[in-house]
């Protein structure tokens, strides 16, 4: 299975400057998705999640356009094609 993680301008930084992540996995949760990004990208990871493993306050996370705080959290599903996006808040004056 593949799945498609999308990582905005604020990620990119500390991603090596990739947009986009293919993870490959069987069918699983975001939270999969997320264990396997850790892995390869450790500074984002640290980014996304806090020391218990929960999306910080101030990212938001889709996967194939829901918002997983209304669809299971980091039980939210993924298959084969889905696609996560990974926003965090942006803030300033």
């Amino acid at each position: 299975m593949s799945v498609t993680v999308l990582l905005p301008g604020p990620l990119r930084e500390d991603a090596g400057g990739l947009g986009a992540l293919h993870v490959a996995l069987d069918d699983g949760t975001l939270s999969d998705v997320l264990d396997e990004l850790a892995a390869r990208l450790p500074l984002v990871e640290r980014r996304v999640r806090d020391e218990r493993g929960a999306l910080r306050r101030h990212v938001n996370a889709f996967v194939d356009g829901e918002d997983v705080r209304w669809s299971g959290g980091l039980a939210t599903a993924v298959r084969h094609g889905s696609v996560v996006h990974l926003l965090p808040s942006v803030a300033g004056g």
